[in-house]
């Protein structure tokens, strides 16, 4: 549980009934299984944060072929919320130039190229039932944000901070 001393100081602890905190697992790593690309899983939410995959390719030493993207959305309902999901997920393959197959039980399930678009005719919207057929997109060649991640997003931030600050204190 996310905080858990502090739900315990507070009273919350005793709202979820489970006897034992969660611990955390390994690493994730691309797998491999035999007569597939190698690929990166990332289970639900995973998919929302940059990151996972980059991190998991400088541990393993490997880069993937894909990202697969498992997540149940039923708790959304019949709401916007699977359609955040998805376009959250196609970020992925932008930052890491990776196709993502994602697959949801009631959400939108999909096959994104590596430029985080829908490949045509290869997903199930919103509740519907269905098998998506479809070639698996092309990786492409590393991404900047692949190779040195935040990096540029920080330099932007430092120097906007130091723009405010020659502008305020001349």
């Amino acid at each position: 549980m996310p905080l858990g001393d502090l739900a315990s100081k507070v009273g919350f602890r005793s709202l979820v009934h489970m006897p034992d905190d969660f611990t955390a697992g390994p690493p994730p790593r691309p797998l491999t299984p035999e007569g597939l690309p190698a690929f990166q899983p990332l289970i639900c939410y995973e998919a929302l944060f940059p990151g996972f995959t980059r991190d998991a390719v400088r541990r393993a030493g490997r880069r993937p072929a894909w990202i697969l993207n498992i997540s149940n959305d039923a708790w959304f309902g019949l709401a916007s919320g699977p359609w955040q999901h998805l376009n959250m997920a196609s970020y992925r393959a932008l930052e890491e130039g990776l196709p993502i197959v994602r697959a949801t039980p009631t959400g939108v399930s999909a096959v994104i190229d590596a430029y985080g678009r829908i490949v045509p005719g290869a997903r199930i919207g919103l509740g519907g039932l269905g098998v998506i057929d479809a070639h698996l997109p092309v990786a492409l060649s590393p991404t900047p944000y692949q190779r040195h991640g935040e990096l540029y997003f920080a330099t932007m931030i430092f120097l906007s901070l130091a723009a405010a600050l020659a502008y305020r204190f001349p």
